[in-house]
């Protein structure tokens, strides 16, 4: 099984957020999906200031094995991006809850559809 903090939330498709009392969530790929595509050698991250849906593509992920879409777990509009990623996207491997994050979000709505660690766990055992 792999790591999922207690303290975030998760996606179906391996995102995770961590919700944030000032109506910002800190968004990046699970454990469990850095684990599946291998080495990561590239990242096309969503661009400041862009609006995402749900649900909706907004970025990119590059592994030695496969390349596979970043999907957003909240909608809102993207305050930062984690630029260290351009040169180091192995911190995605490294430390995916860390490090690793891709982007900060300011909700447009409150999150639906998240799982709970536990729930995320039973989807990845």
């Amino acid at each position: 099984m792999s790591n999922a903090p207690e303290n975030l939330k998760y996606t179906k498709e391996h995102e995770w957020v961590e919700v944030r009392p000032s109506g910002v969530v800190r968004m990046g790929i699970t454990d469990f999906a850095q684990g599946a595509l291998g080495d990561i050698v590239y990242i096309q991250l969503p661009k400041v200031g862009e609006s995402l849906t749900a649900g909706a593509v907004c970025g990119e992920v590059e592994s030695t094995k496969s390349v596979s879409e970043i999907y957003a777990p909240v909608s809102g509009k993207v305050i930062a991006i984690n630029d260290a990623l351009d040169k180091n996207p192995e911190v995605m491997n490294s430390d995916p809850y860390g490090a690793g994050w891709i982007a900060e979000v300011e909700l447009s709505t409150d999150p639906t559809d998240l799982l709970s660690a536990a729930e995320y766990g039973i989807l990845t055992a």
